[in-house]
């Protein structure tokens, strides 16, 4: 499949390789304990769609984390949208990018919870097709959650970019 990180977001059942397209981004960075993800999220979400409106800048996809590096206690991840053009540094957040070119895909279908399972599945997939993975990788979170509702029904989106 070829797409765009902003493109469709069709749902894919199974692992497949993808062709990205490079795509501003804006985002708040930071090394985060794992104990204090939702925390950064949430204020996180809280900033960047304040400053995207008053600067008039729009959004082009749903929310994203990326992970730069491997996991460990600590993340250093970004927290974003991609957008129609780059933001003016404010409160935070941040101008930047997600780069192109090809990449593994898989949907996971369910509970934060399992995301770390859907990402060894993606991982060993890639593997198995004689690939390597690059040390960054993100998940766009295309179900927006609220309180209300029932995990099994976000849906999530990963992307694992492929080493050169």
């Amino acid at each position: 499949m070829s797409g765009n990180t902003a493109g469709t977001w069709a749902a894919a059942p199974d692992p497949e390789l993808a062709s990205l397209t490079r795509s501003t981004t804006a985002v708040i960075r930071a090394a985060i304990p794992v104990a204090g993800l939702r925390d950064f999220f949430d204020a996180s979400f809280r900033v960047l769609p304040q400053v995207l409106a008053a600067q008039q800048v729009n959004v082009r996809s749903p929310a994203f984390g990326r992970y730069h590096g491997m996991a460990g206690g600590t993340l250093d991840l970004e927290v974003g949208f991609v957008t129609d053009r780059p933001v003016r540094s404010q409160e935070g957040v941040l101008a930047a990018s997600l780069p192109g070119g090809r990449c593994g895909r898989l949907t996971h279908f369910g509970s934060f919870d399992g995301l770390e399972s859907s990402w060894r599945r993606l991982q060993a997939w890639i593997q198995g097709q004689g690939l390597s993975v690059s040390p960054q990788r993100w998940e766009f979170y295309v179900t927006r959650p609220t309180p209300e509702m029932n995990p099994q029904d976000l849906r999530t989106d990963l992307t694992w970019p492929l080493a050169d």
